[in-house]
């Protein structure tokens, strides 16, 4: 059965992931063209519910993931399928039942959380999602288990294809009716992408099911009890993270009328910061996602067979990858803030200089999920989401002493985000150092990929002024420059010894 090294593995969860996110852009676009920014409105109005689903029932791909690779790992063939059922039949529940809930009580939600009365529909459409998400997972959770990204990584890209085409194609037929039921036909688009991406997995998988020729499987109670075990904690620290996000909505926007700012301006703040920065800053931690997908089966594997000086080593590898990834996107996105601005966002390129600040925390941002899914493939489940709370709670009050001082303001949210993921990063290594009994290299971890990120942003700003010079255009300049930096900074770790050619060849060109 095909398996992927976790280089490889995160290279193709990391593009599939970028993918997925630039077909976003193709639903978003359309969509406001259509129903415009009313339209819109009904749409949001009910994603945060459904978004809080998907946090509630993260940890159990991840569960899945874990266990199915230690029982891959045993040649329990069996039990890897009993993992798989038990898994399917917790999230069918799960799911089902939650779409069941947003169904019966629809009306109700609206009422209490006092929306309009428009988004009904909207709401109807994406209570139908969380069953097929669902469904959907557990294929995820169990083809990742068997260190097989490639399923995952093209259901991910069919998944936004299926949103995007059902979504507008639905916004567009129903338009005629009303925007509040084109609204409802663009929130369908979420169960269609489910759909669409759970059948192709479901392929995948009686193909997996018919090699590994298990006939009968015997009951194991305590399956299920230790799936949730695992998932539980994890589970909790997602939902931790949506919670805090929530009330950081809350009171950085009440903090900044303090400072003095109007309504409108503290939206506007507000707006450029989650809307614009934050989206821009999610891009590079695409690719950290990836690299934690492939963490957690390929340490969990040479863990369960206690293979600890091969943990060591994955450990270490991984934790040179979190900073390959993160200091060249942080460097980027620092030095070339307002170019991509101007790029990403043409005609309402104000609030550059809040990406500039913000990039600052991807490091530590990359460093936290990549310890997190370290401490959880080795077992350790509950600590890191304690570390994660400590440092969301640290950012929510920086973020209530500093946004009210005029002078600082919107940029008191940026340094809480950056101090509290510091927090959360260090306890983890702390855990992980203590733990694992492992000694940081730093040179080779932060100061090779840190000297390569620094050549390489040279580079980059030359050659976008030197190309802006010629073609007066932004959008030239900028492509043709991060295209460049990436080939300068691939040609540098490899140089500098951070990758290994030998390596490379072996872990992708091989495999």
């Amino acid at each position: 059965m095909e398996r992927q090294s976790l280089l490889k593995g995160t290279i193709i969860l990391g593009v599939a992931g970028i993918m997925a996110r630039f077909l976003g852009l193709f639903f978003r676009w359309p969509l406001i063209m259509l129903i415009g920014d009313e339209g819109v409105g009904y749409y949001q109005m009910s994603y945060p519910l459904y978004m809080f689903f998907i946090a509630m029932a993260s940890g159990i791909p991840v569960a899945i993931s874990k266990m199915v690779s230690e029982k891959n790992a045993l040649n329990d063939r069996e039990g890897l399928l009993l993992v798989f059922r038990k898994s399917l039949l917790l999230m069918s529940i799960l799911g089902g039942g939650f779409s069941l809930f947003l169904f019966v009580n629809s009306k109700f939600l609206i009422s209490f959380l006092k929306w309009d009365e428009k988004s009904l529909y909207a709401l109807l459409a994406i209570a139908v999602a969380p069953i097929f998400i669902s469904i959907m997972s557990v294929f995820r959770g169990f083809f990742q288990g068997m260190q097989n990204m490639k399923p995952t990584a093209i259901s991910e890209i069919i998944e936004q294809l299926g949103r995007v085409i059902v979504g507008i194609g639905l916004a567009y037929i129903l338009l005629p009716k009303g925007i509040e039921y084109s609204a409802g036909g663009a929130a369908f688009g979420a169960a269609a992408g489910g759909i669409f991406g759970g059948i192709y997995l479901f392929t995948r998988f009686i193909k997996i099911r018919r090699v590994l020729h298990i006939k009968k499987l015997q009951k194991d109670n305590n399956i299920l009890s230790r799936l949730l075990y695992i998932a539980i904690p994890i589970s909790l620290g997602a939902t931790v993270g949506t919670v805090m996000s929530l009330i950081d909505s809350v009171i950085v926007p009440q903090k900044l009328l303090e400072a003095g700012f109007t309504y409108r301006q503290a939206a506007v703040l507000y707006g450029q910061l989650t809307g614009k920065a934050f989206v821009l800053i999610n891009v590079p931690l695409t690719l950290s996602i990836a690299l934690c997908a492939s963490i957690v089966p390929v340490i969990a594997e040479q863990y369960i067979l206690g293979k600890q000086e091969e943990v060591k080593n994955k450990i270490d590898m991984a934790l040179k990858f979190s900073a390959v990834i993160a200091l060249p996107s942080f460097c980027g996105l620092y030095f070339m803030a307002e170019p991509v601005f101007k790029l990403i966002f043409p005609g309402h390129s104000d609030g550059s200089a809040l990406l500039k600040y913000l990039s600052i925390s991807i490091l530590f941002i990359v460093i936290a999920q990549c310890t997190t899914a370290i401490l959880q493939a080795t077992g350790k489940y509950i600590a890191p989401v304690i570390n994660l709370s400590i440092g969301c709670i640290v950012k929510i009050v920086i973020s209530y002493i500093l946004v009210s001082i005029p002078e600082i303001n919107i940029y008191g949210a940026i340094i809480g985000t950056i101090i509290g993921y510091m927090v959360a990063s260090s306890l983890n290594i702390l855990l992980l150092r203590r733990t694992q009994n492992i000694k940081i290299n730093f040179y080779d971890i932060i100061i090779k990929p840190a000297f390569a990120s620094f050549i390489m942003i040279i580079g980059v700003v030359f050659i976008y002024f030197y190309a802006y010079n010629i073609t007066k255009s932004n959008g030239i300049s900028c492509i043709i420059s991060i295209f460049s930096g990436a080939i300068i900074y691939i040609i540098l770790i490899i140089m500098s010894g951070v990758l290994e050619m030998k390596y490379i060849k072996k872990r992708i060109l091989k495999q």
